[in-house]
């Protein structure tokens, strides 16, 4: 300990003394320096306080504080008072919020894409597919979609866990609130992929092998925003699989047949396309809890310059619709019903949108599906119907 003395004080206290740490005292005076006295450092006591170690309590203290008043401005979870949920067993609730069966919109766009190839394969059976027979098909389709929609949701959310507190629309999903265990969510989404397996078995055995591939992209897209700026492709390339599947499903062998299998792959990127269109609308509602999360997107990559590659993407997809058109053979009213509207439709919403604001992106992700999905599912009907009435 070392004890320095010059000829006058510099501060005055009562002892004329500053105590720095650990019974350290530093006497100033004048000029004068005198010879430093070295002392034996005193016995270390347990009460001193290190100021690096005060400093951090005190950081993680106001941390804590910050979190609190974060917590304390967000609204608390609140049992559903309105909608399907709401007549559901309090016990169950949170495995249909796991599945978003109060937020439907995911399961329509993952079943489009299986109600267009559908539609646009069945005028290439011969004889032409019977209506009931297309509408049986579209009906399995849509029970897949809701089923296999809900397991990826539950994928989602087990992947995410650590992830959903920290952005504000998500932090009350149930894994996040602690509603539902991890252990208790993997048990469910084997429940939900056995369902959607029984779904599958009820179509031709060939769409079996067209549609096992589909589950690695279900199981792996939720570990694309931690590695890339462009998980909406990988979101895209998992739910426009229902492009291809139609196709099987009314006994088109896609192997055999090349119109169909250039039609199915111009279908199949043209929903991809679609697909990142209306999810990049979508990843702005997170932009801001994205970036202190660190999940990466298409939003944050190209947030200054959305809406060019959001025209780009719609050039994109109403292009390889007509492809794939052209590829069966349609006639002007596929062109007209089906590309026009979607042209249409898509040029209106990114015209409209306010990407700034949340609720008009969810509004325009919400009703989405209806205006440009519905569409092109109208003109492919229409087309079906002609083709039909022409036999």
């Amino acid at each position: 300990m070392l004890l320095a003395r010059f000829s006058r004080p510099c501060w005055k206290t009562r002892s004329h003394s500053v105590r720095v740490s650990h019974s350290v005292r530093v006497f100033c005076e004048l000029p004068q320096i005198h010879p430093v006295e070295v002392a034996a450092p005193p016995a270390r006591s347990h009460s001193a306080v290190n100021p690096f170690t005060l400093q951090q309590r005190l950081y993680r203290s106001s941390a804590r504080t910050r979190n609190t008043v974060v917590e304390q401005s967000l609204p608390p979870y609140r049992h559903p008072t309105s909608g399907l949920l709401a007549y559901l067993p309090r016990s169950i609730v949170p495995y249909a919020e796991l599945s978003r069966l109060d937020k439907p919109a995911g399961t329509y766009y993952l079943f489009l894409p299986c109600l267009f190839s559908t539609l646009l394969a069945a005028p290439l059976t011969y004889p032409i597919v019977a209506p009931l027979h297309v509408v049986s098909t579209v009906a399995l389709f849509f029970s897949g979609a809701l089923i296999m929609r809900g397991a990826g949701c539950t994928i989602n959310d087990l992947w995410d866990r650590n992830l959903d507190p920290q952005v504000a629309r998500t932090r009350l999903r149930p894994i996040a609130r602690g509603a539902v265990a991890a252990r208790s969510a993997l048990i469910y989404t084997g429940a939900q992929l056995v369902a959607g397996l029984a779904i599958l078995l009820q179509f031709p055995t060939q769409c079996l092998w067209y549609g096992i591939p589909s589950l690695l992209l279900v199981i792996t897209y939720p570990l694309a925003k931690r590695v890339t700026h462009y998980p909406q492709f990988v979101l895209g390339l998992t739910f426009s699989w229902g492009a291809i599947m139609g196709f099987p499903a009314l006994g088109i062998d896609l192997l055999s047949n090349a119109s169909a299998m250039n039609a199915a792959a111009s279908l199949y990127a043209s929903c991809v396309a679609w697909t990142v269109l209306y999810d990049m609308i979508y990843a702005h509602m997170d932009i801001k809890d994205d970036v202190k999360a660190g999940i990466k997107s298409i939003a944050l990559r190209h947030e200054k310059d959305t809406k060019a590659v959001l025209s780009g993407l719609a050039i994109v997809q109403v292009g390889l619709l007509g492809a794939a058109g052209a590829a069966v053979g349609a006639g002007p009213v596929f062109f007209i019903g089906s590309c026009g509207s979607a042209a249409v439709t898509l040029a209106v919403m990114i015209w409209k949108v306010n990407l700034k604001s949340v609720q008009d992106c969810w509004w325009w992700f919400r009703y989405g599906c209806w205006f440009t999905g519905g569409g092109i599912a109208v003109g492919l009907s229409a087309e079906y119907a002609v083709q039909l009435m022409a036999t």
